[in-house]
């Protein structure tokens, strides 16, 4: 075979440190906009990112040319640089470490998409930590609830 042929969506939630409310609205567009362009930068096209005052959602297909992990390591890095420039109020901010990454079928893109687009109502009802652990148990996920926190 010639031609590596690669199609990976993957749909990756992360929160901020200690999941501190700092993705406020003066930020939330141009924070989701900027990790999107350095998605698209590595060449991981970005098809949604969203999320909530505490954490962040990235719908994109993961490149042939970048693994999992130096893609997390350019966005937490990069967006984490970009939004200490927006003023003091943001000087403390960092991603938790750790982070979850699923795949997604091709014919779920639109079902993701649009659930990362209404974060906002979600989160009226329902926690992050709730939503994240109703992920790992969904995707068969083992997890020690002692380290998914941080």
């Amino acid at each position: 075979m010639g031609q590596s042929l690669v199609k990976n969506y993957i749909h990756i939630v992360f929160s901020t440190k200690h999941r501190k409310h700092l993705i406020d609205e003066e930020i939330e567009l141009e924070l989701y906009s900027y990790i999107g362009g350095i998605c698209n930068s590595l060449e991981c096209p970005v098809i949604k990112v969203g999320g909530y005052t505490n954490h962040i959602h990235i719908l994109c297909m993961l490149s042939k040319k970048i693994t999992l992990v130096k893609l997390m390591a350019e966005l937490k890095a990069h967006s984490s640089k970009w939004i200490k420039t927006k003023g003091n109020k943001y000087s403390t901010f960092y991603w938790q470490d750790g982070y979850g990454a699923f795949s997604v079928k091709p014919s779920d893109v639109s079902v993701v998409s649009n659930y990362i687009a209404n974060q906002k109502a979600h989160h009226g009802i329902r926690a992050f930590q709730d939503e994240y652990r109703e992920f790992l148990i969904e995707y068969d996920v083992p997890f020690d609830e002692r380290y998914v926190w941080d």
